[in-house]
């Protein structure tokens, strides 16, 4: 009887989980453990041969200076862009929350970067740079957009921030407008009743009821920072002088353009377990200031 429930409930399983089970195992498992097979071999792409040569590819990996300088140029790029976009979702979140006039087309108007792929939102902050910006700048003598802000090294960096944050600062919202759901309406209203203030009713309710939002939110835009790839390639392609080129524009162009694919593989799972340590330690440092609603 026993053997017969095993079955119906593996059957069960195989008929419902079993297509999302081979998509996951084709589309990610599949391609992560060959990928990890190739970093141990010194892979030719044009003639799709190799042997194998153990851990030199690693080896390079940490006497490649380059890869080392845009991997920390990276981590500079994702905190603020991090910081950014949070801030800016959670406002939009907080001013969308209280039952404002308009506030679901609103909502939907903030949310469609989002569904901009990166290429296109890359071309369209490109131009926003490069002519809208030094024409307002010269016709209104704001200093601050004489120029383009792609052709110098530093400024080349916020813009590259400023066009992920917006992408991602819609997205978060939704999550953010969610985690304010969560709150206990009863909560608030005592909050008032005894006199609380906005800003103690957000300090001291809604902001430790809301960090399972705000772990969410912080986790999704860590992760995706990390991996900016569309944006980059279509707003600097790396430049001026490849000082904004991102550990996965980097990793590209070492992979395929210069033929080192096994040395570029590499360097994605090194990229990878970066990512990873660090998005796992936020999400386990932001959860222990989690409460109970």
């Amino acid at each position: 009887m026993n053997k017969k429930l095993w079955m119906k409930n593996a059957g069960t399983f195989l008929l419902f989980g079993g297509p999302s089970l081979f998509a996951f195992a084709a589309v990610v498992l599949a391609p992560f453990v060959i990928g990890l097979y190739l970093t141990f071999t010194n892979w030719d792409v044009r003639t799709s041969d190799g042997t194998f040569i153990g851990f030199s590819n690693y080896m390079e990996v940490f006497r490649d200076d380059a890869f080392l300088k845009q991997l920390w140029f990276t981590m500079k790029y994702v905190f603020f862009t991090v910081l950014i976009s949070n801030l800016v979702a959670f406002m939009i979140a907080l001013a969308l929350s209280g039952g404002l006039k308009g506030q679901k087309w609103l909502r939907t108007g903030f949310f469609t970067p989002n569904l901009i792929g990166g290429i296109v939102l890359g071309y369209l902050w490109q131009t926003l740079f490069s002519q809208v910006m030094p024409f307002l700048g010269e016709k209104y003598g704001w200093s601050l957009f004489d120029t383009s802000w792609l052709t110098d090294t530093g400024t080349a960096f916020w813009a590259l921030v400023i066009a992920t944050a917006w992408q991602l600062s819609g997205y978060l919202m939704i999550i953010y407008i969610a985690g304010f759901a969560g709150v206990p309406v009863d909560v608030l209203e005592a909050a008032r009743i005894d006199g609380a203030s906005a800003a103690g009713i957000l300090r001291r309710i809604t902001l430790p009821l809301s960090v399972s939002a705000i772990v969410i939110s912080v986790f999704i835009s860590l992760s995706r920072s990390f991996l900016t790839y569309d944006i980059n390639l279509a707003l600097t392609k790396g430049g001026p002088f490849n000082s904004t080129e991102l550990a996965s524009y980097y990793i590209v162009q070492k992979a395929f353009l210069s033929n080192q694919y096994g040395v570029g593989q590499a360097e994605a799972v090194v990229l990878f377990a970066v990512v990873a340590v660090i998005a796992l330690t936020q999400s386990y440092l932001l959860k222990k200031l989690e409460v109970e609603s």
